[in-house]
């Protein structure tokens, strides 16, 4: 199973991404074409022209883990539209693996931690 942390960032390469690439292949593109670092810990998201196939890397522990997923009907369903990166919360990203367009859906108000040191609106 797959669990992120609630307070990693994830980045959604919206371009059509090659599903041949691997370690290397998607770290280039992570640190190239959105602009990252790749060991930060953040999740990098990449998915096929048919919107069927995705794969998500990130570094853990010294190391780079890729975790992939493969779907037997339908679709991932994502902002095409809006530029090649997208920033994504941990929540945006559990909706997209389930299906479920958020962009439908009502976002209500929430209490947000603002972090020491940041700087105040």
């Amino acid at each position: 199973m797959f669990f992120p942390e609630s307070r990693v960032r994830v980045w959604l390469y919206a371009r059509p991404t090659d599903m041949r690439k691997s370690f290397a292949g998607l770290e280039a593109l992570a640190r190239n074409a959105l602009g990252e670092e790749p060991a930060s810990g953040d999740l990098f998201v990449f998915i096929n022209r048919r919107r069927t196939y995705m794969k998500v890397l990130y570094f853990d522990r010294g190391g780079y883990c890729l975790w992939a997923k493969r779907l037997e009907q339908g679709q991932f369903h994502y902002p095409r539209h809006q530029g090649e990166k997208l920033a994504l919360d941990v929540t945006a990203l559990k909706l997209l693996l389930e299906g479920i367009d958020a962009s439908r859906s009502p976002r209500y108000k929430r209490y947000e931690h603002r972090i020491a040191g940041s700087a105040s609106v």
